[in-house]
Parts: structure tokens; sequence; C-alpha cells
């Protein structure tokens, strides 16, 4: 539950220090920032880590976001898991020394998440984490490891569903450090949203080259590694969407990590009714889920917007960490199968669209919420 604001004594004046390194956390942090820039006494600090790079999944989503320019860029760039947490550690920790935050927020679950985590831990600064409590209970997962040790170093949760509540009261999380407030993400949906149609209407954005209709094509997204560095696996989910296309024009903007995959399998399978295009921004991208019949994805956040959206949502992972968006939501699991993926999509074009409702607190104001909790001193 949300801990009730008049027991939380007075905290202002506070430095609060945001980190974010990929494009999730983006989308989470811009409300966040807004919400929390209403209190005068809040000074806030932006550190990107550099963690996303590329143009089209960075900058330009800080442009459209209005998120302002980070403060401090740790530039780490891309590499494994273990090279990219350390290098976040080791150029983070001065900032921290140098700028001495009262708080700092993490988000989601990427690996610039849990290392910001581990540094705060070690200095005795205060951290809150934006997301907290969901799982996926599969620990080959590397973002299941982020959340589990970011939640245990974690000063102050904020959930987005009752489930994240549940989960870190089974792993022992004292329930006053833990407020429900809902998803920040859908804030930014809310917030944007009205701005993406308008532009998909009088032709402003890039998706209007691709001569879609709406409601007349499926979007597809594919970035985690269980789908995409398995080539086997890889090549079967392209065989899918090849066959699902025969019945519905498919847009899948494709993620460098996925492109360099589909390049070393040279696969032919791109037609006019399977595209494959370059990285789109947020408000495209927006605008494409908003008007498409069915999406296609592996990633978390989509599953969470069709859900807001009312659009049916196939994900291609054999477990979710927002089993919210399957008992409410629009979501279905299809797991790794290509056929039940074949099946569940032919089903959808058909009609058969289950019932579906938007989750408690997934009303645009989970940010509010948030800076509201900060700024009375919890």
């Amino acid at each position: 539950m949300t801990a009730p604001l008049l027991l939380c004594p007075s905290a202002l004046p506070l430095k609060i220090l945001h980190v974010v390194g990929a494009r999730p956390n983006f989308m989470k942090v811009a409300p966040v920032m807004a919400a929390l820039a209403q209190y005068a006494d809040v000074k806030q600090t932006l550190v990107h880590t550099g963690q996303h790079y590329d143009v089209n999944m960075s900058d330009v989503f800080f442009q459209q976001l209005g998120i302002p320019a980070p403060d401090v860029n740790l530039e780490v760039g891309s590499s494994s898991h273990a090279q990219q947490t350390a290098q976040v550690m080791s150029r983070f920790e001065p900032v921290v020394l140098e700028r001495k935050p009262d708080l700092v927020l993490v988000y989601g679950d990427v690996n610039s998440t849990v290392a910001a985590a581990l540094v705060c831990a070690k200095l005795g600064v205060r951290v809150g984490h934006v997301e907290a409590g969901l799982r996926s209970f599969d620990r080959t997962m590397p973002e299941e490891i982020n959340r589990l040790v970011t939640d245990q170093l974690a000063d102050i949760l904020f959930t987005p569903s009752e489930d994240g509540n549940a989960n870190l009261a089974r792993e022992g999380i004292p329930s006053e450090k833990v407020y429900l407030v809902g998803n920040v993400m859908i804030d930014t949906l809310v917030r944007l949203l009205p701005i993406a149609l308008e532009g998909w209407r009088a032709g402003k954005f890039q998706v209007q080259d691709l001569e879609v209709e709406p409601g007349q094509y499926a979007l597809v997204t594919l970035h985690r590694p269980s789908n995409v560095d398995d080539p086997a696996m890889l090549a079967g989910i392209m065989e899918a969407l090849a066959d699902i296309s025969q019945r519905i024009p498919i847009i899948f903007p494709v993620h460098p990590r996925t492109r360099q995959r589909l390049a070393a399998l040279n696969l032919q399978l791109s037609t006019s009714s399977l595209q494959l295009i370059d990285p789109i921004s947020y408000l495209d991208f927006l605008a494409l889920q908003r008007h498409a019949a069915l999406v296609i994805t592996d990633s978390g956040g989509i599953q969470e917007e069709t859900t807001y959206l009312g659009v049916p949502c196939l994900t291609v992972r054999e477990n979710t960490e927002r089993p919210v968006t399957v008992t409410l939501g629009t979501n279905q699991l299809v797991g790794r199968d290509m056929a039940r993926l074949r099946q569940a999509a032919a089903r959808i074009l058909a009609g058969e669209v289950r019932p579906h409702q938007i989750p408690p607190l997934w009303d645009g104001k989970a940010s509010e919420r948030i800076a509201e909790l900060i700024a009375a001193g919890c």
C-alpha cells in the first residue's frame, strides 16, 4: 500500500541525483524530473551513463521527452555486463563524492541501475528505486539479477503494481520502505500520446514514409539475448514473422544488436510485407503502437504500453516481470514456440481479442506521487 504522506517529516531542501543509462530509463526519468521541478527547494542533477550511445537511442529521446541535457555523461558505451557495470561504478563514484546528493534515484533494471545503487550503498548515500519489485523469477536474465540486487540495497522502493509489493515483502524488504505509486512510463505515454497522434495525422514523423493504415499492420521489436543471440531461435522467429506477414504487413524497427545478428545469418526475409527499418523515435514508435492491430515483442516496457493502449501484445518470452499485463492487460506469453506465436497471431487477426483493463494507478500521475513522497521526506 502507499504509505500516508503525513507520516513523513519534512526534508527540504534536497539535492537529488538521477541516473539513467538506457532508452527505457529516459521514459521513466522525464516525468519524475518534471514533477520534482515543481518544488523550489529540490535541486536536481541528471547523470547519463552513456550505456546507450546511438543518436536514435539517446539524443532524440532526450529531445522528444523534454529531458534537460545531462549534467554529467559518463560515456561508458557498450561492452560486456561485467565491464559495463564496473565502468559505471568507477566513473560514477567521483560524481557522487563531488555532488554530495541527499538521494540518488535509479530507474528500471539496466546495468547502470545496479551499478549506481552499489556505489551509493558503499558510500552511505540514500537510494530510491523507481520501478521496484518486478520479478520474472528467471535468474538467467541479467535484468533479474539487477532487480534483485538493487531492491536489496535501496532505501526507498517505488512500485508500479501490487505484485511488486508482494515480491518485496516475500524477500524481507520492510514495508515502511515500499510505496505503491503506479507506473511512471505510463505518465510519459499519457503526456505524449496526443502529440504523437497529432504528428501522425499531420505527417510530421518518420512513420508517414511507411504508408501504413491504422489497424492494418503488426509492429515488432526484438532485442533480448535469448532471442537474438541464438542463431536458430532468431531464424525461427524471422520465419514465423514472414509467415504472419502473409496475412498482415509487419513493421520491424530493428535494434542495432538485432541488426548485427540478422546480418550474420544472411537471411533474405525483408519484403514489402515485412519491413525492417532503422530504430525510430519515441513519438514515432508510440504512434505506431497506438494504431497497430498487433504488437510482437520481447520488451517489458512495451508490454506495459500496449496494455494501457488496449493493443493486443504477444511476448516472445517464457516469463514476464510484469504479470499484471497478462492478468489484467492485453499481453500473452507465447514463449519460444513459434507455432504458438503463429497461432496466437492468427486468433487475434481473426478478431479473438480478450477483455482487458488498465491496472490500478496507471493513471499518468505516478511521478507526482513520487515527488510528493520525496519532498515530504520519505
